[in-house]
């Protein structure tokens, strides 16, 4: 893996730990790479499966997760954790945000009277 790699690797898991966050839901700072986050977040996400499903669904729908697509996963994954695969749904959700985010980043330079 390049440095270019290991800087948008490092991105994306900031990115993911960052909304995480807003939902009260804690990821350590010192993860490293992918495979670290899907199975710090896999465990999250199999601890809301059992204890706080409402909650779950609450992020899963603020973070435009799709029902549709993680219904489809879940039915055809059998030997994976339901956990593991909405971690991954999120992970790569969080990196299709900053590319589109990328490719039209936000134009704040907009005169007092353009802005609402």
């Amino acid at each position: 893996m390049d440095k270019k790699e290991i800087m948008a690797e490092k991105e994306i898991i900031k990115e993911v730990a960052g909304e995480l966050q807003k939902f009260q839901l804690e990821i350590p700072v010192e993860i490293i790479s992918f495979d670290e986050l899907k199975k710090v977040l896999s465990g999250i996400i199999n601890y809301l499966i059992t204890n706080d499903f409402s909650r779950l669904i609450s992020v899963l729908y603020r973070l435009d997760i799709s029902e549709k697509k993680l219904q489809q996963l879940l039915k055809k994954s059998i030997n994976i954790s339901a956990g593991e695969i909405i971690a991954e749904m999120i992970i790569e959700r969080q990196v299709e945000k900053i590319k589109t985010r990328k490719l039209f980043p936000a134009n704040n330079n907009y005169s007092n009277e353009e802005k609402w």
